[in-house]
């Protein structure tokens, strides 16, 4: 929710006090000359803080409209009105030309040259801003405000979109549960192949955008968009580029496992005789091959049909019950108020983003999810994922947290926080303890580690393998039109060792059906980053706070957990992730906890891969 922009007016008002210059004396005869009066030394401190605490209270305004209206157009999509549009639109302008307004730029610039002077918290504070800054300079204006209205149009043609299937119309809901359970190959090409569908109707809006994105930030010095992106976490982009190839590299060798087992065991599925060497997309249980979890059923922890029992709104309850038990508060009122938790009816006149998200309304108390909830495994999970997001933003937003600094300690923690709490509610244990599976249950330890594996490892090279080289060659290296789709299945074959089930030339474009591509651009490698993050905090509670077996915990009702969480939360933004981590777990961010935690899996799999042919 960092879209951006304001009245010449206000920018006038925030540019600090200047020293008010006293009228000359009335001339009179020339005296003997004395010392010129030193001039009384500038309080930069005072100065930065009469600036912030100004800047901080409009921007937390503007930013609260544009969200609302962002909201607004995320939850109400009506085909052929754009009144929302319009909205979202005006909004975003005025804080885009607020935070990128030429007078703050100049302002923060000058105030950093005296960061000396400055207190750290001070110093974090006016970064941010100009970071914030280059998201909307207004030395470029005309530019911000053409890729604002951009970026409404793409979302509203992203989420707009009608879905079709068989000759009717699909939610992207029924697609996904298609290809989980679908046995018909033709079937599956068929659910796949409409999935890719509104691929055509993005690209030109997309290649607009880059151009857009790219001339945005470079009118504050950065080459391209993604560099800015990376640029968040202190990181240049070659250094971030360097890092995700560094986790692929370590968990190549287990992921080569997972690919050869699955290439086998979904011919046979499939009654295919001839197994191929890289996985057709269409047998894979998920849109893009990022999560092939669905592949296997582990006895005793599918709770589909417990779940539908409960109902939605018992899922959303209990994970607000969970972060209670670690002693996080209930969730304010406004939460269940304002929030789109679960599908619209049918017969609804109007359509919304089904993508599951947390917004942080107004940089305080107003938090909100936006869901499509059904009684199902895989909201189960999704539910306590968002809560992590929404008790991420309360946490942080307390009197020792400015405005500004309001955000995760850096973008993968608030994501690593999220998918750490999904994992712990999904682990056996917790499951017991809450009566949704019953103790006596026998499960097969291999099979869920196994299937674990088919969620988190096979993950990491789609996210900070294709999609992060995918959206580095766009932005940076400018990619040609005329070689988006080549490269995306050039890289999801390097990466993933996945092939599309017939060609696909430049007349698709398979990656903006991503939504993240449209929307959310040039930073999916957060994901990648957050589960390694996940892995490592799991591995730290799991040994050293429950003294348990990380693949066998029970966090509900332990405080010292929560405790443990919360400090890592409270100071948002105002920490170096970088200390953080290595403060709170003992290490620098690393695959070894993600590795360590799956080498059970490793014998099992090297088994099962006797005598088959490896391809990666």
């Amino acid at each position: 929710m960092n879209k951006h922009l304001l009245p010449l007016l206000t920018a006038a008002l925030l540019t600090g006090c200047a020293q008010k210059a006293t009228a000359p004396a009335a001339a009179s005869a020339p005296a003997m000359p004395s010392p010129a009066a030193q001039p009384a030394p500038v309080d930069y401190a005072a100065e930065a803080d009469a600036f912030l605490k100004t800047y901080s209270a409009e921007y937390q305004r503007l930013y609260t409209q544009s969200a609302e209206a962002e909201w607004r157009s995320n939850t109400r999509i009506v085909p052929g009105d754009s009144t929302n549009a319009v909205a979202t639109a005006r909004a975003n302008e005025a804080l885009a030309a607020f935070t990128g307004s030429t007078r703050n730029i100049e302002q923060l610039r000058r105030l950093l040259e005296h960061k000396d002077q400055l207190s750290p918290i001070q110093v974090k504070q006016l970064q941010t801003a100009l970071y914030n800054a280059a998201g909307s300079p207004q030395t470029v204006a005309e530019v911000v405000k053409r890729r604002i209205k951009a970026e409404t149009q793409q979302t509203e043609k992203l989420y707009g979109y009608t879905y079709k299937y068989g000759g009717k119309a699909v939610t992207t809901n029924d697609l996904d549960e298609l290809l989980r359970k679908e046995k018909s190959l033709a079937k599956r090409q068929q659910v796949w192949e409409a999935s890719k569908a509104i691929g055509p109707t993005l690209k030109d809006g997309l290649l607009n955008l880059r151009g857009l994105r790219n001339q945005t930030v470079q009118a504050l010095g950065y080459p391209d968009y993604f560099t800015y992106q990376a640029s968040d976490y202190g990181m240049s982009r070659e250094e971030m580029m360097q890092l995700v190839h560094k986790l692929n590299e370590e968990l190549r060798p287990l992921y080569r496992e997972l690919h050869t087992y699955a290439r086998y065991e979904l011919a046979k599925k499939y009654g295919q005789k001839q197994v191929p060497d890289y996985l057709p997309a269409h047998w894979l249980p998920n849109r893009w091959g990022q999560d092939w979890s669905a592949m296997v059923d582990v006895k005793g922890l599918n709770l589909d049909a417990t779940l539908a029992k409960k109902g939605a709104e018992w899922q959303v309850q209990q994970a607000e019950r969970f972060y209670q038990s670690l002693g996080f508060p209930a969730l304010p009122a406004v939460f269940w108020e304002k929030s789109s938790l679960y599908p619209l009816p049918k017969d609804a006149t109007y359509k919304k983003n089904n993508h599951a998200s947390a917004w942080h309304m107004n940089l305080d108390q107003d938090v909100r999810s936006l869901m499509s909830v059904e009684g199902n495994t895989e909201w189960y999970e999704t539910t306590h994922h968002e809560l992590g997001h929404i008790y991420y933003y309360l946490t942080y937003t307390n009197p020792d947290v400015p405005v500004l600094l309001r955000g995760g300690a850096n973008r993968a923690y608030h994501e690593a926080m999220g998918s750490l709490m999904g994992l712990a509610a999904t682990q056996k244990p917790f499951l017991v303890g809450l009566g949704l599976t019953p103790a006596n249950t026998k499960t097969d330890e291999t099979q869920t580690l196994l299937k674990e594996a088919l969620n988190y490892v096979t993950f990491i090279p789609f996210a900070s393998g294709v999609m992060s080289e995918w959206e580095n060659s766009f932005y940076a290296d400018n990619l040609s039109p005329d070689q988006l789709n080549a490269r995306w299945w050039a890289l999801a074959k390097q990466y993933q060792g996945i092939v599309p089930p017939t060609t696909r030339g430049e007349n698709y474009l398979d990656a903006a059906t991503k939504t993240h591509i449209n929307d959310d651009p040039a930073q999916y490698y957060d994901y990648a980053l957050s589960y390694v993050i996940l892995f490592q905090l799991h591995d730290h509670i799991a040994k050293n706070i429950l003294k348990q077996d990380p693949h066998a915990t029970n966090y509900y009702g332990n405080q010292e957990v929560g405790k443990f969480l919360r400090d890592i939360m409270y100071p948002g933004a105002s920490a170096d992730w970088r200390q953080l981590l290595r403060e709170k777990t003992g290490e620098d961010l690393s695959a070894r906890a993600m590795v360590d935690y799956f080498q059970p899996l490793m014998a099992y799999l090297k088994q099962q891969n006797k005598g088959r042919k490896y391809t990666m």
